[in-house]
């Protein structure tokens, strides 16, 4: 794929996808014979995890981090692993996990006192009326 169906695909734009690159997130998988940057599923899976941890406050580090990671645990990466090291990584990802929780719960209780602030300016519209 060329980076406007994966933009069209992922709902980022040219920019961001650029940006990824430029900071080793997602690097594509090839060019084409006219420099095009050329795009797999496994590439738009991996610009699909940033996108997801983006709002959750993650750094690039951290999405970095995670994608090596799931990279790792999932056979990706060169070398294979010991049960010690596996054990390591599912360790990390599972922090990775909690900390995804706890975010997810602050944005619903953020989103919660959001709704009741825009009940409220419309209850007072509905006095007002």
């Amino acid at each position: 794929m060329q980076i406007g169906e994966v933009a069209e695909r992922t709902g980022l734009s040219l920019r961001t996808i650029r940006h990824y690159e430029e900071v080793d997130l997602v690097i594509p998988s090839a060019r084409s014979k006219g420099g095009f940057r050329l795009y797999t599923a496994s590439d738009v899976d991996r610009l699909m995890v940033v996108r997801r941890m983006k709002p959750l406050g993650f750094s690039l580090d951290e999405m970095r981090d995670l994608l090596e990671i799931t990279d790792r645990l999932s056979g990706t990466a060169p070398g294979t692993l010991t049960a010690e090291e596996r054990d390591r990584l599912r360790e990390r990802l599972d922090s990775y996990r909690k900390i995804a929780d706890a975010r997810c719960e602050t944005l619903r209780a953020q989103l919660l006192a959001a709704e009741d602030f825009a009940a409220t300016l419309r209850r007072r519209l509905d006095d007002q009326a």
